[in-house]
């Protein structure tokens, strides 16, 4: 038996163009929930079911070793096809054994985590339940159209603290098996498990205004809850470590000045076992001398060929790691490439508009050559 993983994607979203592959905190919407799906132990294939070329061509650049790609056929990729439809369309074109799990995943909830799939899959193995779905509790009083509350009394209103809530699909995924798939022709049967996700994870992107509210839950609740994943630690020089001055000497050497409290955030890493690294543009002793001192890993500085982030995909090959797994902390235009495609992003606090206006960015409070490397490692080190 085999625990699949099913994800239907179409190319023809209207209220967002391009949706599903559209930029969401520095990788495509629907990235996140692949990259869910893969990491559990649990699942043996991915299967993205879509009708898009653009999106096969995306996907297969994430290099992910489960993922398969399945041609929908156009009759159920419309805007009126049910999820039900694609799902049998694919169950009947695949031999697969009756029991075997089978998982759907939306891709508009890119706050599903590896840990939700794999602690649901391990309820469902104690074979109490046919079937699953993802909620939230939401803590909110409901009311019917002739006056009547649903599920409170409102002689006793009760304190949050007091009150249940009421469960909410979330809509994150639902686990069945083939047989009951096939058999019910709906995602539901039987005896349901109810899989409980943070209150949060209600939201999903369906408009525009839904992408900026959910990439900044993104931001609050994964990107730095998933900090346990960050190996490497990079760092700009020129208005990070220093204040982005130009100082110069009588007889026109230039001098750059240091933070005594961002040296001790290199010495911290390092004793946590972080790799570190500075990459910039500018080609200096004085850097190299600093670098030295400061017992870096890595230094990469110049005119560096593809820029800041092949520099960090570099080092990346060499430690075998992704970039997920890289924290960096930028500010001003050069760095944005590079900013957008790591696990943990961060500026100063006096970094360029650009910069701050990167929805993924963690916009520290000190500026550049005031400590707040040192900022950003004890972001990076806090429990």
């Amino acid at each position: 038996m085999e625990t699949i993983a099913f994800i239907p994607v179409r190319g023809g979203s209207k209220s967002i163009k391009n949706k599903n592959i559209k930029n969401f905190c520095g990788k495509p919407l629907v990235y996140w929930v692949i990259k869910a799906a893969s990491e559990s132990k649990y699942i043996n294939k991915v299967i993205v079911a879509t009708d898009d070329n653009k999106i096969k061509e995306q996907v297969a650049g994430f290099s992910l070793k489960k993922v398969e790609l399945y041609n929908r056929q156009p009759q159920n990729a419309t805007d009126t096809s049910s999820t039900e439809s694609v799902m049998i369309e694919y169950l009947k074109n695949v031999n697969l054994d009756l029991e075997s799990k089978f998982i759907l995943i939306q891709a508009t909830s890119p706050f599903l985590l590896e840990q939700d799939l794999s602690s649901a899959i391990e309820q469902m193995d104690q074979g109490v339940y046919d079937s699953a779905l993802s909620v939230c509790r939401i803590k909110r009083f409901f009311w019917g159209k002739n006056g009547t509350p649903i599920n409170y009394d409102y002689n006793n209103r009760p304190r949050r603290q007091d009150f249940d809530g009421i469960l909410v699909e979330n809509g994150a995924f639902y686990i069945s098996t083939v047989k009951s798939i096939l058999e019910n022709e709906n995602r539901l049967s039987g005896k349901i498990l109810t899989y409980e996700m943070p209150e949060y994870s209600i939201t999903e992107i369906d408009e525009p205004d839904d992408w900026v509210f959910a990439e900044y839950i993104m931001k609050k609740y994964i990107l730095i809850k998933n900090k346990s994943s960050i190996k490497l630690v990079l760092t700009d020089v020129d208005g990070v470590l220093t204040d982005a001055g130009m100082y110069y000497s009588e007889s026109g050497d230039e001098i750059k000045k240091f933070n005594t409290h961002d040296g001790m955030g290199f010495q911290l890493l390092r004793e946590a076992g972080f790799k570190t690294g500075i990459i910039t543009s500018e080609n200096t002793n004085i850097v190299k001398n600093r670098a030295e001192k400061l017992k870096v890993d890595f230094l990469f500085q110049g005119k560096i060929n593809g820029g800041k982030l092949n520099a960090a995909q570099s080092i990346c090959e060499k430690l075998n790691i992704t970039l997920d797994e890289v924290a960096y902390i930028g500010d001003d235009i050069n760095c944005k490439e590079l900013l957008t495609n790591v696990g943990i992003s961060a500026c100063p606090k006096n970094a360029t508009r650009t910069i701050k206006e990167i929805y993924n960015i963690n916009i520290l409070g000190k500026k550049g050559g005031e400590g707040v490397f040192r900022e950003f490692t004890e972001l990076l080190l806090k429990e």
